[in-house]
């Protein structure tokens, strides 16, 4: 397998983008190609244990920044991001992965100069993150690339995260729900309701109504919304992990018998800490486009790029692409 990695994605490149991909490959067994400014890239590998691994390096004399418009995506059709496109839709490579620019990254896949397009039948790509929850993982789809939807982009949603939350997170017959404001089947704006009665009629696995507190306590295997409000939670789910466990240390370190009794508590706060680590879900996959597209954080460090490498490998691996064009029809 091969997976192409911009070299020049995340905000301190090419250092944790080239870790990543040697860890990767380590791990993986996969060939990863590195995309970006060679010279760069041959530094950071030298700093490496590469033996073994097959990291070949394909020059990009150009790379799209976090603060460019997706206008940037046409201009520079050189990027990074545009060159690793070519490759997979030119069958050299079987996914893409970037830590880079989000709405670049999706413009690059769908409109670029050597878009992947999308796939036949599919209305909207979609994208997807995985959060933890008291009972396992929900898959939340979408947080943003749609900020305005129709019923039948929901629908399309559902469709494609349920056969993702089956073959690439190996969840059986999975839980789908629309995210709303109440459980009622008539709860929330109309575009809802009317995804509801379209998802009512399907052949998923469609378990009606979630509300924000189903999210964590894992009431459903797939969560589907608008891009607006998914990139709305994802960001306060994140930011909410990360202020609770700072609350935590505070009322530790403030009481002596506190201090001794996390020093025996370290291993499950250690587990705690990979639990609610976003880096160890490593990126996100941008469903209906005709490849396998995964989207890190600009703040990814090596063991992000490793998982969003992973994930890119799985989606491969579970033949997701096929399965949604099928899934589309008998659904």
């Amino acid at each position: 397998m091969k997976i192409v990695l911009d070299a020049m994605g995340s905000d301190t490149h090419p250092a944790p983008d080239v870790e990543g991909a040697v860890q990767a490959a380590r791990a993986y067994g996969v060939t990863v190609i590195l995309i970006g400014d060679e010279n760069r890239i041959k530094s950071e590998l030298a700093k490496h244990d590469i033996n073994g691994l097959d990291l070949p390096i394909v020059h990009a004399p150009t790379a799209i920044a976090m603060t460019e418009h997706v206008e940037a995506v046409k201009e520079k059709k050189d990027a990074s991001m545009n060159v690793g496109m070519r490759l997979v839709k030119d069958k050299q490579a079987d996914a893409f992965v970037t830590a880079g620019n989000t709405g670049a990254a999706m413009a690059a896949a769908i409109v670029g100069p050597h878009a992947l397009g999308r796939i036949k039948g599919i209305k909207r790509p979609a994208l997807t993150t995985i959060l933890p929850t008291a009972t396992g993982r929900v898959l939340l789809l979408d947080i943003g690339a749609n900020a305005d939807v129709k019923p039948e982009y929901l629908y399309q949603f559902a469709v494609m995260g349920a056969i993702y939350a089956e073959k690439g997170m190996g969840i059986v017959n999975p839980r789908v729900a629309l995210l709303s404001n109440g459980e009622e089947e008539g709860k929330g704006p109309m575009v809802v309701r009317d995804a509801f009665a379209l998802l009512k009629k399907s052949r998923l696995n469609f378990v009606g109504n979630a509300e924000g507190r189903d999210i964590p306590q894992g009431n459903a295997d797939v969560i589907v919304c608008d891009g607006y409000v998914g990139n709305v939670v994802i960001k306060l789910t994140e930011a909410l992990a990360k202020t609770l466990v700072g609350f935590i240390k505070d009322e530790i370190t403030k009481r002596p018998l506190a201090v001794v009794g996390a020093a025996l508590a370290k291993p499950a706060f250690d587990a705690l800490r990979v639990r609610l680590d976003p880096s160890e879900v490593g990126g996100s996959i941008l469903l209906g486009v005709e490849g396998v597209v995964v989207i890190g954080h600009g703040r990814s460090n090596a063991n992000a790029i490793k998982n969003a490498l992973r994930v890119a490998k799985e989606a491969v691996a579970g033949n997701v692409l096929d399965l949604i064009r099928s899934g589309l029809q008998t659904n």
